[in-house]
C-alpha cells in the first residue's frame, strides 16, 4: 500500500502581497524560490536544502515599501504548507534537534511537532536586530519568521544562538539548524504505528 503524499501548496493574497508555496516533507532537496527579497530567497533555499524538503515559493509584494510584508507573508503561507503537509502526524518523529555552525556562530534549534504553537528565541548578540543583511533584510525579521512560521504550521520552536559575531552568519545558522531539525522531526519512524502522543493526536 502507497503512503499518502505529504505535500501541500497553499496561496495567499493581500493587498501586500501574493504568495505561492509548494511543499513535499519527503522530497530530495530541490528548491525553486523567489520573493523579491535576495537574501531572504538565500535563507529558505538553506531550509529546503537541509531540511531535504522540496520547495518552492513564488512570491510577489510591495518589496519598495519595505520588505516586511513579503517576508512575513510568505512565512505564515510556509507554516501553513507544514501543516498540511503533516497531515494527522501518524507515524512522525515529533521531537528533534539540532545544533549547526557556521563559522564563528553556532546555533541549537529544538522542535516539537506539537499542533500547539510557541516560539522562544534567545542569544542573539547585541545590535543584531538592527544588522541590515544584503542591502535589503533586517536583522530583526529573524526572529518574526521563526515565530509566524511556528504559529502557523503549530509548532513548538526554541532557537538558542550560543555564538556569532557575522551577522549573515548568525541568521544562515539558524535557518540551517531549523532545517535539520525538522527534518528529523517530521521524518518517520518505523516503530511508529500511530500518533506520537499519550492524547492520540497532535
Amino acid at each position: 500500500m502507497t503512503e499518502p503524499a505529504r505535500s501541500a501548496r497553499i496561496e495567499r493574497e493581500t493587498k501586500e502581497s501574493k504568495v505561492v508555496v509548494e511543499l513535499d516533507l519527503d522530497g530530495r532537496g530541490r528548491v525553486d524560490v523567489s520573493t523579491g527579497v535576495p537574501f531572504y530567497d538565500h535563507m529558505l533555499d538553506q531550509l529546503g536544502r537541509h531540511g531535504l524538503f522540496d520547495l518552492t515559493v513564488r512570491a510577489q509584494g510591495d518589496v519598495d515599501i519595505d520588505v516586511h510584508h513579503t517576508v512575513e507573508d510568505t512565512a505564515i503561507v510556509l507554516g501553513q504548507a507544514f501543516r498540511q503537509a503533516l497531515g494527522d502526524k501518524r507515524g512522525i518523529r515529533r521531537f528533534a534537534d539540532a545544533t549547526v555552525p557556521l563559522d564563528e556562530s553556532l546555533v541549537h534549534v529544538v522542535v516539537d511537532v506539537a499542533g500547539r504553537p510557541y516560539c522562544v528565541h534567545t542569544g542573539e548578540p547585541e545590535g543584531q536586530a538592527y544588522a541590515m543583511i544584503g542591502g535589503h533584510f533586517t536583522g530583526s525579521l529573524t526572529r518574526h519568521v521563526l515565530e509566524t512560521l511556528a504559529f502557523h504550521a503549530a509548532i513548538c520552536l526554541h532557537v538558542r544562538v550560543l555564538a556569532g559575531r557575522d551577522p549573515h552568519h548568525i541568521v544562515e545558522a539558524q535557518f540551517k539548524a531549523l532545517a535539520r531539525a525538522l527534518r528529523d522531526a517530521v521524518a518517520l519512524d518505523p516503530r511508529e504505528t500511530g500518533v506520537p502522543s499519550t492524547k492520540g493526536a497532535l
